[in-house]
């Protein structure tokens, strides 16, 4: 979506805030010895106390308030018996809705004791979401945003999935209207524009590009089992620098 009124913006930032709460609360819990269900419950609880609405349940009929993702698994991970192991890389991602308003955010946190590998690749993900965000201006063409995503995990020995991409976002969870890719297109020539409202989200990986489906039909892995961090923020675009919605 584009922002039309002010009333776009009080209600985007009134999602934003509880996907940022709900993410914060649940880093919290990434412990070891804990199920991947009890984690979730403890978003969706943060979720229904601010009268918000799981996304993927509510679009998709997803089985989970938020998807959890372990090791190899990256993306749209079903919540659990799966008990979270130390040393485990964790991806959570919470999207939701509330009075007609969707907000998505991720994050990726190692359970337990960490080493310096994954903690290399999760802050080389982190890089390239804020190289990201201080690409993504009004005027600007998407493939800059997806270029400095790929320089920057190619600058330290990482790749990028190209599977999985950003999205518009707003009164939708998915709405069409640009595909913010983690690598280079040059046939891309679409620009951001003023007002719009996305979800950038680097998946850097340690050598992985492609994914596959698992047969849960939902769960997104490496074929390889390398491991990925992903990392993503709600934005809206001006002429500077972004709003971040998700942010708390």
């Amino acid at each position: 979506m584009s922002i039309q009124t002010e009333k776009d913006i009080i209600a985007l930032r009134k999602i934003g805030r509880i996907v940022a709460l709900t993410i914060e609360e649940m880093k919290k819990n990434i412990v070891p010895g804990i199920t991947t269900a009890a984690l979730d419950k403890i978003g969706e609880e943060v979720l229904s106390d601010h009268g918000a609405r799981s996304a993927p349940k509510l679009v998709y009929n997803f089985p989970g308030a938020t998807c959890i993702s372990i090791n190899e698994n990256i993306a749209h991970g079903i919540p659990g018996n799966q008990i979270i192991e130390n040393g485990d890389l964790v991806n959570i991602d919470v999207s939701a809705e509330l009075d007609g308003y969707y907000a998505d955010s991720g994050y990726t946190q190692q359970a337990g004791d960490q080493d310096s590998e994954t903690q290399r690749l999760c802050e080389c993900a982190k890089l390239a979401l804020q190289e990201a965000l201080h690409t993504a201006k009004a005027g600007v063409r998407l493939n800059q945003v997806g270029k400095i995503i790929e320089k920057t995990a190619k600058n330290q020995g990482y790749t990028t999935i190209k599977d999985l991409c950003g999205h518009g976002i707003g009164k939708s969870l998915h709405d069409g209207s640009c595909d913010v890719l983690n690598y280079y297109d040059p046939l891309d020539r679409k620009r951001l524009k003023e007002g719009m409202v996305v979800a950038i989200e680097p998946f850097v990986s340690m050598k992985a590009r492609r994914i596959k489906q698992t047969d849960d039909g939902w769960t997104l892995t490496t074929p390889e089992g390398s491991l990925v961090a992903q990392y993503e923020h709600t934005v809206i675009i001006t002429k500077k620098e972004p709003i971040i919605l998700t942010k708390v």
